[in-house]
């Protein structure tokens, strides 16, 4: 009687190689789809993100007639971009103007916050030395609580003609210039909000001065 070969025997054998070459093959072809995807909705993608930014800056700004982009260059506030493959990379600040006079200046930055890190623009008056408006562009925080330095329109209406630097106080307790209450039990991510509009006008003021000097 003929002993019944066990079933792993019967089965064709598939050499590494042939498997090997069958998964580059399918990597490849998943590679150059995502590729042609992301080609394709690039310009849609570009398209949302400039409507975004522009729709803060009317909103900081409070409804300018129009803006001029101004790039940092080595320190300086120039209406020139240097010679790039994509000059929106680069380090940018708008000035809006109304009846031909400068209304403020759009001030785009980010630092961590509770979560992750928090993006915004806000709007700055170099005349009175006051931020106009502030709109989170991006942000991580958490929902409920954190969240609230974009959700809650008490919180934002406050930064609309406050004196800078601006000082954190608990709920209920300011009542000084630029004091302003932060979020009961979000003022890690309130606190973050104010440092990043401090620390973008500590190094950024001193350039619209000398641009301010230099029209």
């Amino acid at each position: 009687m003929t002993a019944t070969p066990p079933p792993d025997a019967q089965r064709p054998q598939v050499k590494s190689t042939k498997l090997i070459t069958t998964l580059a093959v399918a990597g490849m072809m998943a590679g150059t789809l995502i590729v042609t995807v992301f080609q394709k909705t690039l310009p849609a993608i570009e398209a949302h993100k400039a409507l975004v930014l522009q729709q803060a800056i009317q909103t900081v700004l409070s409804g300018p007639e129009r803006f001029d982009t101004l790039y940092v260059v080595d320190e300086v506030l120039t209406r020139d971009a240097p010679e790039v493959n994509n000059p929106n990379q680069l380090e940018r600040i708008f000035v809006g103007y109304s009846n031909g006079t400068r209304t403020g200046y759009a001030i785009a930055a980010g630092e961590p916050g509770f979560q992750d890190i928090i993006r915004l623009m806000f709007g700055y008056d170099h005349t009175s030395g006051e931020v106009i408006g502030m709109r989170v562009l991006e942000s991580k925080e958490t929902p409920g609580l954190g969240d609230k330095i974009e959700k809650d329109s008490s919180f934002v209406s406050s930064f609309r003609g406050i004196a800078t630097p601006i000082t954190g106080m608990k709920a209920g307790t300011s009542d000084e210039a630029g004091e302003l209450d932060m979020i009961t039990g979000a003022t890690i991510s309130s606190r973050a909000v104010i440092k990043i509009i401090n620390n973008a006008l500590t190094r950024l003021q001193p350039m619209i001065e000398a641009y301010e000097v230099s029209q």
